[in-house]
Parts: C-alpha cells; sequence; structure tokens
C-alpha cells in the first residue's frame, strides 16, 4: 500500500472577473476563498483536490471552516490508502459527522493519485468518457433586467447557450428580469430562473403564473424540499432541484415525490467525486438530467467537475460550469479552458491533468504528517 504521508493545505483568494457575483436575498461575493488540498504517498506520488465555498451564506460552508475541517481529518487520512475511497470516506465520516465540504477536496487528491497510479485520467476511473467536450451554462449575476439582458448578448458572443438568470428577490423586479433576457434569447438557447431558495411558496407560485408562457426552467424558488414540492405541484416549467439535493438519500425522496425534471449536482456538496459519482449515476439510471458542478472554485475544482461531467451519460448531462474563467486568479496548469461555450476534459494525461502554479499559491498554511498529528 501506498499511503499517504503528508497533507499540505494552501488559501488563496480568487477576485471575480466582473467583479462581484450576486444572487438572492441581496447576497454577494466580489473574493472567494479557496482551499487548496495536496496529498502525497509514501513513495512520492502526489494529488490536489479543492473546495471554494460561495461565500459563507450559501450552504453551510465557509473557507476557514474547510481548513479547520482538515485539521481535525488529518490523523484519519494520514496512512490511508488513497486507491480506497470508500474506505476513507467511511473513516473520515466517523471522525468528523456531516462538514462534506471539508471532505471533498481531500477525496478529489485521492483521485488524482489514483489516476495517477493506474496512468489513467479520472474520467475514465469515473465510468469512461462518454464527452471529450462538455456544454457549459452561463450563470448571470442579479443585476437591473436591463443589464442582465445585456450580459446574454456579450456571454453568447463567448459561444454560451445556456443561461442560469439570477431571480430571488422582489417579485415584480424578478418577472422583469426574467422577460427581459428571455426576450434576448435565440432558437436553441436555454434558459433557467435560478431564485436560490429566496422566495416564498406564496410567491414562487405567484412569479411562476406570470411566467408561464415562457419556455423556461424554474429552479429552487424556495428554502425547503416541501416548499419547492408545493410549487412544482402548481406550475407547469421543468423544475429544477439544487440545494436540496445533497445526498442519495434525497434523491430518491424527490424521485418518489416526483418534486423535480432535473437536478444540480454539486461536488463539494455531497463530500466529493466518489458520493457525487453514486448520486450521478442514479439519477442517470432514473434518467433525470444533470448540471455537473460545485459551489465555486478555480482550476483544481474545473478540472474535477470536467472528469465527472465527461463520464456521465451524454443524454442525461445538461450543462457544466467553467468557474475558472469567472475568476482572475489561476492556481493550476493544465486546466480546461472554456472554447466557444464548451470545454474538453484532460483525457490524455494521467489523473485530474492539473498542476499547482507555485508561484501562486504561496507556502502552504498547515501541513501535517505522521508526526504533527498524533
Amino acid at each position: 500500500m501506498d499511503a499517504i504521508s503528508k497533507i499540505e493545505v494552501f488559501q488563496v483568494d480568487l477576485p471575480l472577473k466582473e467583479g462581484r457575483y450576486a444572487w438572492a436575498k441581496g447576497k454577494f461575493v466580489d473574493v472567494f476563498d479557496c482551499t487548496l488540498v495536496r496529498l502525497t504517498t509514501e513513495s512520492g506520488v502526489s494529488g490536489v483536490g479543492e473546495v471554494t465555498p460561495l461565500g459563507p451564506f450559501y450552504l453551510p460552508a465557509y473557507g476557514p471552516g474547510a481548513r479547520e475541517g482538515i485539521k481535525h481529518l488529518a490523523p484519519v487520512v494520514l496512512g490511508a490508502d488513497p486507491t480506497q475511497m470508500e474506505v476513507l470516506n467511511a473513516a473520515m465520516d466517523e471522525a468528523l459527522m456531516g462538514h462534506s465540504y471539508c471532505k471533498s477536496p481531500i477525496d478529489i487528491a485521492c483521485w488524482d493519485i489514483f489516476g495517477k497510479l493506474t496512468k489513467q485520467p479520472v474520467c475514465n476511473l469515473l465510468g469512461g468518457c462518454f464527452n471529450q467536450t462538455i456544454p457549459l451554462y452561463r450563470a448571470i449575476s442579479q443585476e437591473s433586467p436591463e443589464q442582465m439582458a445585456a450580459k446574454v448578448k456579450g456571454y453568447r458572443s463567448e459561444g454560451y447557450r445556456k443561461f442560469q438568470l439570477k431571480v430571488g428577490g422582489d417579485a415584480a423586479l424578478d418577472v422583469a428580469r426574467t422577460r427581459a433576457v428571455a426576450a434576448e434569447l435565440q432558437p436553441g438557447d436555454t434558459l433557467v430562473a435560478d431564485a436560490n431558495r429566496g422566495w416564498l411558496a406564496e410567491e414562487a407560485v405567484r412569479i411562476v403564473k406570470q411566467l408561464h408562457d415562457l419556455n423556461i426552467y424554474v429552479e429552487q424558488p424556495c428554502n425547503t424540499y416541501e416548499e419547492c414540492l408545493k410549487v412544482r405541484q402548481r406550475t407547469p416549467h421543468p423544475f429544477v432541484l439544487d440545494e436540496s439535493i445533497d445526498s442519495i438519500e434525497a434523491l430518491l425522496r424527490a424521485h418518489a415525490d416526483k418534486a423535480m425534471d432535473a437536478f444540480n449536482l454539486k461536488i463539494g456538496k455531497v463530500g466529493g467525486l466518489t458520493r457525487a459519482r453514486q448520486i450521478r449515476d442514479l439519477g442517470a439510471r432514473l434518467g433525470y438530467i444533470m448540471t455537473i458542478e460545485d459551489s465555486w472554485g478555480g482550476d483544481v475544482v474545473t478540472a474535477a467537475i470536467s472528469h465527472l461531467a465527461a463520464s456521465t451519460p451524454t443524454r442525461t448531462l445538461y450543462a457544466s460550469t467553467d468557474f475558472n474563467s469567472y475568476v482572475s486568479v489561476s492556481t493550476a496548469t493544465g486546466a480546461p479552458q472554456r472554447d466557444n461555450g464548451m470545454m474538453n476534459v484532460s483525457s490524455t494525461t494521467s489523473g485530474l491533468g492539473v498542476q499547482l502554479r507555485a508561484d501562486i499559491i504561496g507556502e502552504p498554511v498547515a501541513v501535517y504528517t505522521k508526526s504533527t498529528s498524533q
């Protein structure tokens, strides 16, 4: 066994290129707190992972918490076999209940190591490469209706044809935002109105009724699953669940209740590629289309997304996200890059296909070895 012998943790600020990313209830982020992890085995093979929460108020996750969680997990990670991901995940769950986002970069780094040891790209290990080229969507940060509509024109010129509109604020303004953006759509474009849990059920029902004539998806209108189900039962629009789908159990419940037509799968929210693959595979077998993504990220998260998306059956893959194109700092070489609204997976190199940039990430903020974690 080539056991994990060292854990290095790095912190990097990722400023947003457009200055601010805003969504429901006035929430916004200007700079993202990125945590990078590098695991090294006894033979010197290393793997990298990342978690970058969308601020401290989107999901139960925040940057300093990720690093504190990794500190707590270090004793069970050191000495573990990085190729036995289920065993390691079980050990991490025993050591730290919940806090899936803290476990995600460790799990991703193990898959990177596994790929390098087997000389295979991670997408092959996750089921095989269905999609060398992956369709992308573009999130439209919450602004005025006119500004958001103008953004669609700009993003389309970059090749995007799938758009996620950030709503979840004032009802009348959200209706105006959605109609303004929908008016800019061209044949072949798709639009998702994503409220990010920002509406009450009563508000959501009124809003979707006012948008009944538009060909759009409605995504996670309310905070709770039960509220979303009420809205789902009263709208003809295709319905997407996001924040509510955080486990296999949540997916099975939504399937039994006929609560959705599609769902978003965020790697960090479920604890890494191991759990994400399980949910992805079940979702595909049940016939759902999926967006493969994360809450946020840079180059390493974008690479992990690309491998999970590449190994997702084509008919069930709606889109993915190129988070590294949203931020102004590149933390790794070899990461997928946007090309005309698509991105390619690194399917010819082993592991994730990325290398951390020492000049950008600097010195680790924490290093754990057997001697420091006993």
